[in-house]
């Protein structure tokens, strides 16, 4: 039995939902009739259940690239009180974390091939931030033990089969417990989420009917591919190549749907057409190229609008694009970019080319040469024939830095802002909302919809 100094942990109406008393310093271990007084810092390995405190996040993974400028953020800009620990692997590399940041937060070493580890780490704590990936090969023990504990999860996979086996696996467990699974809380897919997220909210309040053709269309992006990217991608086609019978899950456009039967017939949607702007917007020149996230962020979107039993519109397509400019190339461009990605993929499922792609691009935990930043524009028509428009805007590395923020203002906002709702594998839109939205904006990102 764990208690504070102050008296008993209690818990709240919702299952399993731990709320600490005050004095998180000092923690009483009751072990039969004794109770041992632990004051101080905690430090310890997860097996020594004996020594575990109760957290409010726990950022696993923060000694990569990625989990360190979340813990960064979650420094600068976390409420006083807020009590946050660092896991991971290695207790030096995250001494050394807590070092740079200046801070004397607890940390936890587990590893994450081990379930009764990570198990504890999720029993430890309100609200998990994992930046662990690939998410196929690193993720599942963690994520299944948080459904399990009632813990709030976060992380950033981009992976299309990790998150369908968590929605199969996971769902209806964390419904049970009040969990709240949400998948892709970076680059992939806040902005997709939360710009339909705010363009239906304009929609909704004009009274001008429902979503149909939407766009989001990334019309500036400077910044680095994430090497945790290119591995998930990697880790992803190497499942397909030994099982064939994933890629019709990978490529379905409804293959994160709550029930795929249920989705409307809309014909194909296609993740890597190029398409005319003024397709999209009559105010859009040149060739529109695919998106290279469009596979993975569709299908989250496509998620929010049947978990909120097809607000955004029972005939709502949605589709994702990228700028390459309005000069008369743009056509070339456009589909040099299709090309392009399409060689990637091929390169990386054939040996020879996969041996020197290997050794070309950024491997995980690398980060960023430079600042970035990005720009995504919404465009959406009605069925009452009325258009309109969001953007979501940042100034920092879309997959470095714009991600920290993201997915530490996530965690802030499930354990401080946390909306109504019940528990489930779900999306940041549907769990998160209006919450995350004002966080972000506080924090200097541009969110905004309009009608044209």
């Amino acid at each position: 039995m764990f208690r504070s100094d102050g008296g008993r942990i209690r818990r709240s109406a919702r299952t399993d939902r731990r709320q600490p008393c005050k004095d998180a310093g000092r923690i009483l271990i009751g072990i039969g009739e004794i109770d041992i007084i632990v004051s101080g810092a905690f430090r310890g390995h997860v097996g020594e259940s004996a020594t575990m405190s109760d957290h409010d996040i726990v950022v696993y993974g923060a000694t990569g690239f990625v989990g360190a400028l979340v813990a960064r953020h979650l420094a600068e800009h976390s409420p006083e009180g807020v009590r946050i620990a660092l896991a991971g692997r290695s207790e030096s590399k995250l001494d050394a974390v807590k070092r740079r940041l200046g801070v004397e937060w607890p940390t936890l070493v587990a590893d994450a091939a081990d379930a009764d580890a990570v198990a504890r780490v999720a029993g430890s704590t309100r609200v998990l931030v994992t930046t662990v990936g690939p998410y196929a090969k690193y993720g599942k023990p963690l994520v299944d033990a948080c459904a399990r504990a009632g813990t709030d999860y976060l992380d950033l996979t981009g992976e299309v089969l990790f998150a369908r086996r968590s929605i199969d696996d996971n769902h209806e467990v964390a419904r049970s417990t009040g969990a709240r699974i949400v998948h892709s809380c970076g680059f992939d897919s806040i902005p997709s989420d939360l710009g339909v997220h705010v363009l239906h909210q304009a929609v909704r309040n004009d009274g001008a009917g429902e979503l149909t053709d939407t766009a989001m269309v990334v019309t500036s992006l400077r910044g680095g591919v994430s090497g945790g990217t290119i591995d998930s991608l990697r880790h992803q086609l190497d499942t397909i190549k030994r099982d064939p019978s994933q890629r019709r899950i990978a490529g379905g456009p409804y293959s994160l749907s709550p029930d795929r039967s249920a989705e409307p017939d809309l014909g194909r949607q296609s993740d890597i057409a190029t398409v005319r702007g003024e397709s999209v917007d009559p105010r859009l020149r040149g060739t529109l190229a695919p998106f290279f996230m469009a596979s993975y962020n569709t299908r989250v979107v496509r998620r929010s609008n049947a978990l909120r039993g097809y607000e955004y519109g029972r005939g709502f397509r949605y589709r994702e694009l990228m700028s390459v400019g309005t000069s008369p190339l743009s056509p070339l461009l456009a589909n040099g970019v299709k090309l392009g990605f399409g060689a990637l993929v091929a390169g990386l499922m054939m040996p020879p080319t996969r041996f020197v792609l290997d050794r070309m691009l950024p491997k995980p935990g690398q980060g960023p040469a430079e600042k970035g930043h990005f720009t995504c524009d919404f465009f959406g028509r009605t069925t009452t024939g009325a258009r309109y428009t969001a953007r979501f805007r940042a100034d920092s590395d879309p997959g470095y830095g714009g991600t920290a923020v993201m997915l530490g203002e996530s965690a802030l906002a499930l354990l401080l802002d946390r909306p109504e709702g019940e528990g489930g594998v779900l999306t940041p839109a549907t769990a998160l909302g209006d919450a995350l939205v004002d966080r972000l904006r506080a924090v200097g990102l541009e969110i905004t919809a309009s009608r044209l």
